[in-house]
């Protein structure tokens, strides 16, 4: 665990550090080194140097700060190359492209101050062995031999692979805004040392003024790293704001909560304990990440209540981070009890479907049991009837009584085909929607045009309460509309089957009071759609129904 130094020994080696790049900068000056040159080096370790103290100061158990500090201080170590003494002179040269690769370390170790994994801890090694080991042999062959040109190429390789590295995090998941910017300044950095090592490879007129513009950017990254900082300890003081927003709208926790942690992947799930699951805002069932990284719980009583799924690098911002979770604290318990509504919701939802299905499949069966029982028997029965009718000869009565029993044997099948066809619409299974609507139309007490446009067979579910819907509200307009036409339309728009029926009837029709009507919308919400009346007095009445157009 690093620690934070006593603030005297934090000013000492911050002045010290300063003092230190100072002196070696007028020396350089004094041997001839471009001003541009002693200027963009001095930016560069004095940016690392300060941006490491004051991360080191907000973060004292973070490896971060130490880690930026380390690389200032590296940064002055290379510039001693300026000084004319042997000893500082040769130092400086052996760790000259040391820097290089703490940068890269850097770049890789946000926010923790730890490499991420086993692909950065092993770039990092073979950076490290050139930029050390190779480096001094190239110290000692002076330069010339292709050692050196080889080191070069191996660092730039390495500083290549931690910017795929990043453009990889970046695309992951969505980040935090101030995030999103730090990792696309450290992506840009790792270029420009991959192209700065390559160009310093090759040699040419344009490599001095490649390494400022490289180094003067390389600059930038601390600075951005102290603007999300800075930007943290506002996030910190803007805790009031957040408290508002949630008392506005206590029914959606996550915007506001996302909005003050600046973390657009931000998730907040709640733990219902009669589910014994996890459930979104939503009511849906999720699932906790098992990252702990990413996982922030609220308690309330040392009882789990909810939790935040966010980015990992909120836990570096501690202070804001636990603010934030108390806040959300006060405010979940509504929001807990509406995701517990929600999820209630869901659960009956469901439990209606359930239902609804198992009912259909039973009036399948009847109707299926009629067809293929009673039906056929009573057929039977009646071509039994019209032989012994044959049979009977001239003797009046008994013809009379066979007849009158035929005529009652139909009588009979057309009311059990009518019962058969009410449980469940069998033509609907056998030809579709569309045919089925064009038997409905023909048999409608008043005329009805009927519009069709269907991209194919539907879910069963679907169709059939289509058909009855048209079919009960062409039965109303013919006992209670005095309508003299009607209109049926139906559509597949943007995933919605929409049904409508219309007359020119006397409308005024109650869809509160009247079974039929009230019995079509609960079939319809069943499947997660909605039924509209529209029947004012005199205009005629129109039914438009909303079902989920799921294809077979």
């Amino acid at each position: 665990m690093w620690t934070m130094p006593k603030p005297g020994l934090r000013t000492a080696l911050g002045a010290g550090l300063l003092a230190g790049q100072a002196a070696v900068a007028v020396a350089g000056l004094r041997q001839g080194v471009p001003a541009t040159h002693v200027a963009v080096v001095c930016w560069l370790t004095t940016s690392y140097s300060i941006s490491g103290l004051i991360a080191w100061r907000h973060r004292p158990g973070n490896r971060f700060g130490p880690l930026m500090v380390l690389t200032g201080a590296a940064g002055l170590i290379g510039s001693l190359t300026w000084l004319p003494a042997t000893v500082p002179h040769t130092i400086g040269q052996v760790a000259d492209l040391l820097p290089l690769v703490l940068i890269v370390h850097v770049f890789l170790s946000y926010p923790s101050g730890r490499p991420a994994g086993r692909i950065e801890r092993g770039l990092l090694a073979v950076g490290y062995a050139a930029a050390i080991g190779l480096q001094s042999v190239a110290v000692v062959l002076a330069f010339d031999t292709p050692l050196y040109q080889a080191e070069l190429l191996v660092v730039s390789a390495v500083a290549l692979a931690g910017a795929a590295l990043m453009v990889a995090r970046r695309r992951t998941r969505p980040l935090r805004r101030s995030l999103t910017v730090l990792i696309d300044a450290f992506t840009l950095g790792l270029v420009m040392i991959a192209v700065l090592l390559v160009v310093g490879v090759f040699g040419g007129p344009a490599f001095p003024a490649v390494q400022r513009v490289a180094i003067a950017l390389l600059g930038v990254a601390p600075v951005v790293f102290l603007a999300g900082l800075l930007q943290a300890r506002l996030a910190r003081s803007s805790i009031g704001d957040l408290m508002v927003s949630l008392r506005a709208d206590p029914a959606d926790l996550g915007t506001p909560l996302a909005r003050a942690l600046r973390d657009p992947s931000l998730r907040l799930l709640y733990w219902l304990p009669e589910f014994d699951a996890w459930t979104g805002e939503d009511g849906r069932p999720a699932v906790l990440p098992g990252e702990p990284e990413r996982v922030t719980v609220i308690e309330e009583k040392d009882a789990v209540v909810a939790a935040l799924v966010h980015d990992p690098a909120l836990h570096e911002e501690s202070d804001l981070l636990a603010a934030v979770t108390a806040a959300a604290a006060i405010a979940v318990r509504n929001g807990r009890l509406q995701a517990q509504l929600r999820a209630n919701v869901e659960e009956l939802r469901g439990s209606r479907a359930r239902v609804a299905e198992a009912g259909q499949r039973e009036r399948r069966r009847l109707e299926r049991d009629l067809h293929d029982g009673a039906q056929q028997r009573l057929i039977a029965l009646s071509l039994n009837l019209g032989v012994l009718e044959n049979r009977l000869g001239a003797d009046p009565s008994s013809l009379a009584l066979v007849r009158e029993a035929r005529a009652e044997i139909t009588t009979s099948l057309a009311e059990l085909r009518d019962v058969a066809h009410g449980l469940h619409p069998s033509v609907v299974s056998a030809h579709g929607l569309a045919v089925a609507l064009e038997s409905l139309a023909a048999r409608a007490p008043v005329p009805a045009s009927l519009a069709v446009d269907l991209p194919g067979r539907l879910a069963e579910s679907v169709e059939v309460a289509a058909y009855y819907v048209v079919s009960e509200c062409l039965t109303n307009i013919g006992k209670h509309a005095a309508a003299t036409s009607a209109t049926v339309r139906v559509s597949c728009d943007d995933g919605t089957l929409v049904i409508e029926v219309a007359d020119d009837g006397r409308g005024g029709a109650d869809a509160e009071r009247g079974s039929g009507l009230r019995g079509l919308a609960d079939r319809v919400e069943t499947l997660g759609g909605r039924l509209r009346v529209r029947t004012p007095p005199g205009e005629g009445t129109r039914v438009r129904a909303e079902l989920p157009c799921s294809l077979a």
